[in-house]
């Protein structure tokens, strides 16, 4: 975490956002969450720091990478992952926009499969772009990178994401590419620009085999 700090203040960045799975399904999974806090206190940013969340940010068992589902109730954040980001000074966006600047709108969707608390039916895209002012850059964090062209014909300018680890170990950063459209990396879906990142982090074995880990600089020119 330290060392993922340091990279994101040597971009000296304007803006930092995470593009969820901030969490391993459950809170007592971070061994010093007052330590966590205070590294990425660090983050240096102009205009702060956001994030969505992602399907392992809920409150579920984990053995061995696989999660156990509640018998009943919604699959929702534990609320001290949400304490935690606040004090962490991390602005979860959760079905809402911030417009930074009054130059552009950034918009955090909840997770496709787990929305979490608070939100029922998440919005469509459509329902996403109705009450914005399309004059302005629309970015979009989206855990998950679905909807593309929904999002593209909304009027979406760039679409934020994480979700694949690029696949993790081999050969899963090949046969990844058959259950999304843009895996990770770059893509232009009409003219929206879609970036899906590896991340930083891991899910279930601890290793990255033919994949790195990373944190994803984008330079983004606003034309008038």
């Amino acid at each position: 975490m330290e060392r993922m700090v340091e990279k994101m203040n040597e971009q000296n960045p304007d803006l930092v956002v995470i593009a969820g799975d901030i969490f391993d399904n459950e809170y007592e999974a971070l061994d010093d969450p007052d330590r966590l806090i205070t590294i990425l206190n660090r983050i240096e940013s102009k205009y702060g720091v956001y994030a969505c969340y992602g399907n392992h940010d809920i409150d579920e068992k984990i053995l061995a990478g696989f999660t156990f589902s509640k018998k009943d109730g919604k699959k929702i954040s534990d609320i001290r992952m949400d304490e935690f980001l606040k004090k962490a000074n991390i602005q979860l966006l959760s079905d809402e926009a911030v417009l930074i600047e009054d130059s552009f709108y950034l918009y955090g969707r909840p997770d496709y499969e787990r929305p979490g608390r608070g939100v029922e039916t998440r919005k469509t895209p459509a329902e996403i772009t109705k009450e914005l002012d399309t004059s302005k850059p629309i970015i979009v964090i989206d855990h998950e990178p679905r909807e593309l062209k929904e999002l593209a014909d909304a009027g979406v300018d760039v679409d934020l994401c994480g979700h694949t680890h690029d696949g993790q170990m081999f050969p899963g950063n090949i046969t990844i590419n058959f259950f999304w459209e843009n895996a990770c990396g770059y893509l232009k879906k009409g003219k929206m620009h879609n970036i899906v990142t590896s991340g930083v982090g891991l899910f279930g074995p601890n290793m990255r085999v033919g994949t790195k880990a990373e944190v994803c600089p984008v330079t983004i020119h606003f034309s008038k």
